[in-house]
């Protein structure tokens, strides 16, 4: 609300980008910022149709916003970027109107791979965060990077280490931050459960091998 009552005072807009508006777990939800009184008129909403709907490399995505800014993001999008292909849009609209039980079993299906995927964690003992909302955790690597044999790696470092020696690929936490923070790795738990099991087999075994399970 503070953001908004800044926005209208000082006649700014608010940019939001509500790609994960579907994928919020209890008890916590998503309120869309346009939504807030007198906040259409100060708001830009940004949003994609690759997450909702698993189309990732279909390059669509949206605005909504006052219509004096659409038509202008129009004119810039005409200029800048290449249009998606039309029968990918047109493909598009049949998601756009997906009843509201689609929304809900996308939800349970991602809360359950949630449970699933952090529970593996926990049993190994990594350290991790709990993810509000989205298929991303951040896994805190400090009690490796302090042994002798990690001394000076980044957390980019680490992950093409684990890449190469036990065959899991993660970002580096770094990317995230505009602090110098280098001790995180960010996995996402968005596959099959066979893939869960098996990322969760080798991270097991990492641990093992550097005396953390």
């Amino acid at each position: 609300m503070e953001i908004g009552e800044l926005a209208v005072k000082y006649d700014a807009f608010v940019v939001t980008d509500e790609v994960y508006e579907h994928m919020v777990y209890a008890p916590y939800h998503h309120t869309c910022m346009a939504s807030l009184p007198g906040m259409y008129e100060h708001t830009i909403t940004c949003n994609s149709l690759s997450k909702t709907y698993s189309i990732t490399g279909w390059r669509l995505g949206y605005l909504i916003g006052p219509e004096e800014v659409i038509e202008a993001a129009k004119k810039v999008h005409d200029f800048l970027t290449v249009g998606a292909a039309a029968p990918l849009q047109e493909a598009a609209t049949a998601g756009l109107n997906f009843p509201e039980s689609y929304y809900t079993e996308l939800l349970e299906t991602y809360t359950k791979k949630r449970a699933y995927f952090l529970d593996g964690l926990d049993r190994i003992g990594l350290k991790h965060n709990v993810p509000q909302g989205t298929y991303f955790v951040l896994i805190d690597i400090q009690e490796f990077l302090d042994l002798p044999q990690f001394a000076g790696y980044t957390d980019l470092e680490f992950c093409e280490w684990m890449i190469k020696n036990y065959g899991v690929a993660a970002v580096p936490g770094s990317s995230f931050f505009k602090e110098p923070v280098n001790n995180y790795i960010r996995l996402h738990f968005s596959r099959g459960k066979e893939t869960l099991e098996a990322a969760a087999d080798r991270l097991e075994k990492m641990a093992k091998d550097y005396g953390f399970c």
